[in-house]
């Protein structure tokens, strides 16, 4: 915007009127304050949006677990999260996407670049359980694996998810090759043990401390890597 700039001795404030000069530090206090106030609020519409979305996820996982994708309705699920249900169309759109976003899982894998071999085995089931051990509600975790089963659009997630975060973990300690082509047998043992674990509550697996069932099945993790190899 264009600036006109006025000579001070060809004008004078009108009668009465005393100019506003506002210099020093407090001219620029109501300014200020005022960003301060939008920035504030920008924050708080943020956590109150991010802990919405995450109440819905929660809500949605429960449902989607105890009546599979079909049953399972957004009018349930939003009042499960004591919110309208537009609220649910508003931040996920359809509830294809609902389900979507929630069997996305991090499975938490860590990254082995130089780990000792013969520690492998032990370190990738104690890091594959971790998440595991902390997902004590029907979370993304569970949710996936009971819906695998039945659903191909999240078996075919779980499919993607497995592949992409093996390979991406053991790449560093196995190479990009070997990796690869041993995730597919690697995970399927590490979903044998965590089914059992979790979802069948196979007596000793379930009750036993996670080393311990790390040392038992070590070995047979092991055999899987030497073949790859």
């Amino acid at each position: 915007m264009e600036q006109r700039l006025t000579d001070p001795s060809r004008s004078t404030p009108a009668a009465g009127r005393v100019p506003s000069q506002r210099t020093g530090a407090g001219a620029g206090t109501g300014a200020g304050a005022g960003a301060e106030e939008r920035a504030g609020g920008r924050t708080a519409r943020t956590d109150r949006s991010r802990r919405t979305r995450e109440a819905i996820l929660f809500a949605a996982r429960l449902h989607f677990a105890a009546d599979g994708y079909q049953r399972a309705t957004i009018r349930a699920i939003a009042a499960t999260a004591s919110i309208d249900p537009s609220m649910v169309m508003r931040h996920f759109g359809s509830k294809e996407r609902l389900f979507d976003a929630a069997l996305d899982v991090d499975l938490g894998l860590p990254d082995f670049t130089g780990t000792p071999l013969e520690l492998l085995p032990r370190a990738l089931l104690i890091g594959f359980l971790a998440p595991w051990e902390e997902d004590t509600h029907e979370g993304s975790l569970r949710l996936l694996l009971r819906s695998a089963a039945t659903n191909e659009r999240a078996a075919e997630c779980l499919r993607r998810i497995l592949h992409e975060q093996f390979t991406h973990s053991l790449t560093g300690v196995l190479g990009a090759e070997r990796a690869a082509a041993g995730s597919g047998l690697l995970a399927a043992q590490l979903l044998g043990v965590a089914f059992a674990r979790y979802l069948l509550r196979l007596r000793p697996i379930c009750e036993l401390p996670v080393g311990a069932l790390a040392d038992l099945v070590a070995p047979s993790i092991r055999t899987v890597l030497t073949a790859t190899g």
